[in-house]
């Protein structure tokens, strides 16, 4: 059984945030954050072909990527602000199908003990409009199942 995802979306606020736990060392659940090849075993929803252009995983580094299906490509770009191992990620998000409409993306990693551990997120809008367009478009069941799939690969 997959540990529930807590999506929030407070009203009157720019910001979505969440939590989930992990049956898995902290340690491992950064470190799935951080390596490409691991990246592409579990971001996005299950039936999305994912490819890396660019993943320089460090402060003020930058990413690109996309997911494509037989409906089309869905490209992905941002700059890592900040990484500090096992602990903190602040990144920028932009889908490029919706320019100018950039993310900014907190997550803290938290050793639960005993093998477990949480991911507290907050992701901040540019605008209502571009939160609220998120929300749905069927962004928290792509969250849920990807989170699913790092499970599975946590599990391994």
């Amino acid at each position: 059984m997959s540990n529930p995802l807590n999506l929030t979306a407070p009203v009157d606020t720019l910001a979505m945030e969440f939590t989930r736990e992990f049956d898995a060392p902290v340690a491992a659940l950064f470190r799935a954050h951080a390596d490409p090849e691991l990246v592409k075993q579990w971001l996005g929803p299950r039936g999305l072909r994912m490819t890396i252009g660019e993943w320089d995983f460090r402060s003020h580094g930058g990413h690109r990527y996309s997911h494509a299906d037989e409906s089309g490509e869905y490209r992905f770009n941002g700059t890592f602000h900040t990484v500090r191992e096992n602990e903190f990620i602040l990144q920028t998000f932009e889908f490029e199908g919706a320019p100018d409409m950039v993310n900014l993306e907190f997550m803290w990693f938290e050793d639960l003990g005993g093998g477990r551990s949480r991911l507290r997120g907050r992701s901040i809008c540019p605008n209502l409009e571009a939160r609220d367009a998120l929300l749905s478009s069927g962004m928290e069941g792509g969250v849920v199942e990807g989170y699913e799939k790092l499970d599975e690969l946590l599990a391994r």
